[in-house]
């Protein structure tokens, strides 16, 4: 498709956003590009060269914005409000529309200083870089809407940082989402109690989000919208096994797509418990708990609407969250299974069946979607899945598992240990290979599953 440029945010006005500048990089070494990507908003024609000049010197896009905009948002950080947030190490750097007609962004990380820096570098390390191009391809194949790493450029600098090895490699890191608007962007404006712009961004996110007018309903229409979304990624969070680590209310997307990953990992079993950040102590956004921690940043979206709509409304809104919620794990359960779901309240046995055997077992998440695609498990599996069995009897496969990935030995994962591992044979000998090879792994699978 062509490349169709927007520039819907400026409709906000500048009480939004702040224009920056880019960070002049002593080198700009390109290291990724998701041309997949890149052909679903006409930028995949883009040879290396312009590529970086776009994505590594932030040479605005023909049509595009003129100037990167660091976005101006507040949110709760494990539940301590922090007005003094925003984005300090990115910016908005350009709008367009996808094939699918949708108004998408590119956002960057690690493109330097904004006004909301506070003492940080506004930089990315390489390693934090890598580690994103591999949770959100992996999110992408197992179903979870997620922001997609567009671009990963190195950049020459060397980071001081506590949680690796210093002095650390930097990198610039661009993603492709649909929106950046957080429930953090809510919150700010009703911390300055300025209705008059909650009024306007709710307009603007129902209007370029939703396909909707705002009106009189404009902002319970909105938290329905949200709680259906944020429940829906809530839901395939748990089909995938993934731990995002920071939930905090500015990392949540008013669209429902998970975006900006931190501590991220991937439970090894269906351990309720498990935690992603080593700073999480008390498991705040333990894996269980992460529908939880959705819901309550949910409550602060809610509340910060409040200032311009009733109560009652609101709380109709918010309350179909857990009801989607339930429907969405099971229909991700389902598609990761490759069966065809039978209805919300038919599907629950089974997928009680399978919590309870995986919890009690402590099965590999990963293996157990990868022997049971299709509806039956191998003999090995013993009596804590006698009643998975039973209920799996009554499922149709919606898809034959004959896809080659189905007769490999192992089911691709995305454990802690080899991430590190592909990290450090790009710390040790610059080699990309393992890395390269895992993307091309973590599509096949994609493939075979979709």
């Amino acid at each position: 498709m062509a490349f169709t440029p927007q520039q819907a945010i400026l409709e906000l006005g500048d009480a939004f956003y702040d224009p920056v500048v880019a960070a002049p990089f002593p080198k700009t070494v390109l290291r990724f590009r998701n041309d997949r990507a890149a052909a679903e908003v006409g930028l995949d024609g883009l040879g290396d060269a312009e590529w970086i000049a776009h994505f590594g010197r932030f040479e605005p896009l023909s049509g595009g914005l003129r100037q990167p905009l660091a976005l101006r948002y507040h949110g709760h950080q494990f539940r301590v409000y922090n007005p003094e947030i925003g984005d300090g190490r990115g910016f908005l750097f350009a709008q367009m529309t996808d094939a699918h007609g949708r108004l998408m962004d590119l956002g960057t990380k690690g493109s330097g200083q904004t006004p909301w820096s506070r003492f940080g570098d506004g930089r990315l390390t390489l390693k934090g870089g890598v580690r994103e191009i591999l949770a959100t391809e992996m999110l992408e194949a197992l179903g979870v809407e997620t922001s997609r790493t567009f671009s990963l450029i190195e950049t020459g600098e060397e980071l001081q940082r506590g949680d690796e090895p210093s002095p650390t490699r930097s990198a610039v890191l661009v993603r492709l989402n649909h929106g950046h608007i957080r429930i953090g962007t809510f919150q700010r404006l009703a911390h300055f109690q300025d209705t008059e712009n909650i009024a306007k961004l709710t307009g603007y996110v129902l209007r370029h989000y939703y396909g909707e007018e705002p009106g009189d309903d404009a902002a319970q229409r909105l938290l329905g919208h949200v709680a259906a979304r944020t429940a829906r990624m809530a839901g395939r969070f748990m089909a995938a096994g993934f731990v995002h680590g920071v939930l905090n209310s500015d990392n949540i997307n008013v669209t429902g797509e998970s975006f900006d990953y931190g501590p991220w990992r991937f439970a090894p079993s269906w351990a309720p418990g498990f935690t992603a950040a080593y700073f999480d102590q008390n498991g705040l956004y333990a894996f269980a708990r992460q529908p939880e921690a959705i819901y309550w940043d949910l409550m602060q979206l809610a509340s910060s609407l409040r200032l311009i709509a009733e109560e009652a409304p609101l709380i109709e809104a918010m309350e179909t969250f857990p009801e989607i919620f339930q429907a969405e794990v099971a229909e991700a359960m389902l598609w990761r299974l490759g069966l065809v779901p039978r209805g919300t309240e038919q599907d629950r046995p089974l997928i009680g069946a399978i919590e309870a055997a995986l919890v009690a077992s402590r099965t590999s998440i990963d293996r157990f979607f990868f022997d049971g695609f299709g509806g039956t498990l191998p003999a090995d599996y013993g009596e804590q899945f006698e009643e998975v069995r039973a209920q799996l009897a009554q499922y149709a496969p919606r898809k034959p598992r004959d896809h080659p990935y189905w007769f490999d030995p192992e089911p691709c994962a995305m454990l802690i240990d080899e991430v590190e591992a592909i990290w450090s044979a790009i710390a040790q000998g610059d080699d990309w290979g393992p890395l390269n090879a895992k993307v091309a792994a973590i599509r096949r699978m994609g493939e075979a599953i979709g």
